[in-house]
């Protein structure tokens, strides 16, 4: 316990296992997105933490990216036949099967906190997405995520109280920009 609230030790533990560390964080990531109940927000912010900025944002992006992959690849091989021999052409026609629109929506839902980020890669292999299509739009959607959770982490362990205020703005603004604009649509519409 005393290792998780003293940043510098949980800092050498991890630079103690050498290359073993980045593959533990890429690792955990991969986990967290294929096992739904595991949050991953807080390995992000462990790796800002221990990495910094930069390398924790690049070991975030890669064991988000690799997750969202299998569980694409996992859907894809496990139910995509089952679900086409149910529902046959009607899943191609319309906005549903035009590989732009997935793709949009894909990458939208990626910039957006409040919507699972292992349901929508399960559920993009059951669709007729491509895999090369898919990969782009993920990594494109998580890039700022990724990095956002980096900074957070680095600035808790940094002491100085205007960066961890500035992270954790940042954050909210991340997560509140997109549920405002939706409830501003509504209020509108109305």
């Amino acid at each position: 316990m005393e290792l998780l609230s003293d940043g510098a030790a949980l800092r050498q533990w991890f630079d103690d296992l050498g290359a073993w560390g980045p593959l533990a964080v890429i690792g955990a990531m991969m986990t967290a997105i294929l096992v739904s109940p595991i949050p991953s927000a807080p390995i992000g912010i462990a790796a800002g933490a221990i990495y910094g900025h930069i390398w924790g944002g690049v070991y975030v992006l890669a064991g988000s990216e690799l997750g969202a992959i299998a569980a694409f690849c996992i859907a894809r091989f496990a139910g995509y036949d089952i679900l086409h021999r149910w529902f046959g052409e009607q899943l191609k026609q319309g906005l549903v099967g035009s590989q732009n629109f997935l793709m949009l929506t894909l990458f939208a839902s990626r910039l957006m906190p409040f919507i699972s980020f292992d349901i929508v890669s399960y559920a993009a292999g059951l669709t007729n997405l491509t895999f090369w299509r898919f990969a782009v739009a993920t990594l494109a959607g998580i890039i700022p995520a990724a990095f956002l959770l980096a900074h957070f982490g680095n600035a808790l362990v940094d002491e100085e109280a205007n960066r961890i205020f500035l992270a954790v703005l940042l954050l909210g603004l991340v997560t509140g920009l997109p549920l405002a604009a939706s409830l501003y649509s509504k209020y509108r519409r109305n």
